[in-house]
């Protein structure tokens, strides 16, 4: 069996992840899908989560999922400005607190919606290694990696309450 076909994929699919990055913008349908978990830990990975950072900081961003690229995997990278997040099959343990903020997203460009998200989340997940570790995250950190998350599971801001547009920006 080759590497492909441990990580889940049809036999003859060329590569696990594409060297080009592009943004999928909604309605784009990787947009919804439900992603699933990384379980081969290999040099395409390390590569891809690296792709993943110039392409999410190139745009001005500060979190990427992997279906915004249009890979359905449970990958996410985010910079607050405390350094770089690679993170690899998240999970969101435990939350705490509240705060409603306006967000954007680079898959939904020029819209903002006003969201409610917990201030404080444990996150537990996998470095590019594999290797398990968890971590807390409060405020602009927390929001993003909640973001991201929902990134992974199908569901967009625009599934909170409808979206203002840039000229509405709060």
């Amino acid at each position: 069996m080759g590497s492909k076909e441990k990580a889940g994929l049809p036999s003859g699919k060329a590569n696990l992840y594409p060297e080009h990055l592009d943004l999928r913008i909604y309605p784009d349908p990787v947009l919804r899908l439900e992603t699933s978990p990384v379980i081969l830990f290999d040099r395409e990975l390390c590569d891809l989560l690296e792709n993943m950072l110039g392409f999410m900081k190139a745009h001005r961003g500060i979190g990427l999922a992997a279906p915004q690229i249009g890979i359905a995997r449970r990958i996410v990278v985010a910079d607050t400005g405390q350094g770089p997040l690679k993170l690899v099959n998240p999970e969101i343990v435990t939350q705490a607190g509240g705060e409603i903020m306006p967000e954007g997203c680079l898959s939904l460009p020029g819209s903002f919606a006003r969201i409610r998200r917990n201030t404080h989340v444990e996150v537990k997940a996998r470095d590019v290694r594999g290797k398990p570790f968890r971590f807390e995250a409060v405020g602009l950190l927390a929001r993003v990696l909640q973001h991201e998350i929902d990134h992974l599971n199908g569901k967009l801001i625009c599934d909170y309450n409808p979206p203002d547009h840039a000229g509405d920006q709060p």
